[in-house]
């Protein structure tokens, strides 16, 4: 049960070193593209924080609790990891992407597609505007989620989101927020450029599947917790 725990914590903590390490590359960004790539990474390390300061003090109630209360905590903390892995069907208040063609002259034309490098993006802009859980058809994206181009199709998960139009499935707290974020977005011109487009209309009701596929923890290791005082 504690194992649980620390496997989790060094998880997080895993994270939040490869979120620091600095690319081998020159970065060419202008003064504004990096401030905001800063405040998103500060973002990210803060909420990586709260979250080993949780799983640090769920630790320590586990130590306090008998047997009995540790079994019933050790189950609501499973429930509650399965979840936030996106092992567990959701449903909330959200949004319907559709990534649809521009038919400018369809005898002339390719029938438009996109390709795994673009979704990516766009799936990236999703997190960044505020979409809690998302969904590409039937695949559920969670972290660790590949997409890949294969034979000329894009890959999620290991299956075929087939050609378009494709539905992506977004449950979001702030509605309006994200939408405004999505519409002025320059992700809107990279579609634009393989004569694609897309819509957005809100849902009530959003279902997204669980996701099906293995996770593979080989590459986690727990990490030391150091003891309060510690440097």
């Amino acid at each position: 049960m504690i194992g649980l725990v620390c496997l989790l914590i060094g998880f997080m903590v895993a994270t939040l070193f490869n979120t620091n390490k600095q690319p081998d590359s020159r970065d060419t960004r202008d003064t504004w593209e990096i401030r905001t790539a800063l405040q998103e990474e500060q973002k990210v390390q803060q909420n990586l924080y709260q979250e080993i300061a949780e799983a640090e003090k769920t630790l320590i109630e586990y130590q306090e609790q008998t047997e009995h209360q540790q079994i019933i905590s050790l189950k609501e903390s499973i429930q509650e990891l399965r979840e936030k892995a996106g092992l567990t069907e959701i449903v909330g208040k959200g949004m319907i992407i559709t990534i649809e063609p521009i038919f400018l002259n369809e005898e002339l034309q390719e029938y438009p597609s996109i390709n795994a490098e673009l979704l990516q993006l766009f799936i990236n802009e999703l997190n960044a505007s505020g979409a809690n859980e998302i969904a590409i058809g039937n695949q559920r994206i969670i972290n660790i989620s590949p997409i890949r181009d294969v034979n000329g199709k894009v890959y999620v998960n290991n299956s075929s989101i087939g050609n378009l139009p494709t539905d992506i499935h977004i449950i979001t707290k702030d509605i309006e927020k994200f939408r405004d974020y999505i519409e002025v977005s320059e992700i809107n011109d990279y579609f634009a450029l393989e004569n694609v487009t897309i819509s957005i209309r809100e849902q009530e009701k959003v279902v997204l599947p669980k996701y099906d596929g293995a996770i593979n923890l080989q590459e986690v290791h727990v990490g030391d917790i150091p003891e309060v005082g510690e440097s």
